[in-house]
């Protein structure tokens, strides 16, 4: 079957995200996969990320459960600034894509990144679609929240084209059907749609 929609993941693909290193750092985690094992597997992120709890008990627990060395207020401030901006090419490249296929964004995205910056980008006004996890209360990589964008696509799970920075979450898509590859930045994520659409 042809590719008749490509969904980009936001950070680490289209824009930049800083919390990787911040939190091996305030962690003490030796490496970005065994960081993002952990960050993914943790219910205060999950329960965040999903919008069932608000930004200072998301703070608190994790201040709590990681041992991070700061107050909740001190996390949460820092926290917010984590989502920086898009990378240069990335709203051309959401430009070009769609004049082929549909495209849409899914993101594990939160209300704080998503009010604070996100959600007044002109690249995200870019996508016919935008799904978030704290709006769907839905989270990569879970099976569940690839079985929604597919059925709410109106395509086939092998027709959509998913590109995401982090393995586990290509892992994810790929285990419930779609096509998926792991990229990191805009010109491999340009490099992998054209693979994808040729």
């Amino acid at each position: 079957m042809t590719v008749e929609a490509v969904v980009f993941d936001l950070g680490g693909v289209l824009a930049e995200f800083s919390g990787v290193a911040t939190m091996r750092e305030l962690a003490g985690i030796a490496s970005d996969e065994e960081l993002w094992q952990r960050w993914l597997g943790c219910d205060w992120v999950r329960r965040f990320e999903r919008g069932q709890c608000g930004p200072e008990e998301f703070a608190e627990g994790m201040v709590g459960e990681w041992g991070l060395p700061m107050s909740g207020p001190e996390f949460l401030a820092r926290f917010g600034d984590w989502v920086q901006e898009p990378y240069a090419g990335a709203e051309e490249l959401v430009a070009e894509t769609a004049e082929r296929v549909c495209v849409a964004m899914l993101s594990n995205m939160n209300a704080v990144h998503w009010e604070r910056a996100v959600s007044d980008w002109p690249l995200v006004k870019r996508f016919d679609h935008i799904f978030t996890s704290f709006q769907l209360g839905l989270i990569k990589p879970d099976a569940e929240v690839f079985h929604h964008v597919v059925e709410t696509l109106g395509v086939e799970p092998e027709q959509v084209f998913f590109v995401d920075d982090n393995q586990i979450n290509v892992d994810g898509a790929l285990a419930a059907g779609l096509r998926a590859e792991t990229v990191r930045g805009v010109a491999e994520a340009r490099a992998a749609v054209d693979r994808a659409l040729n």
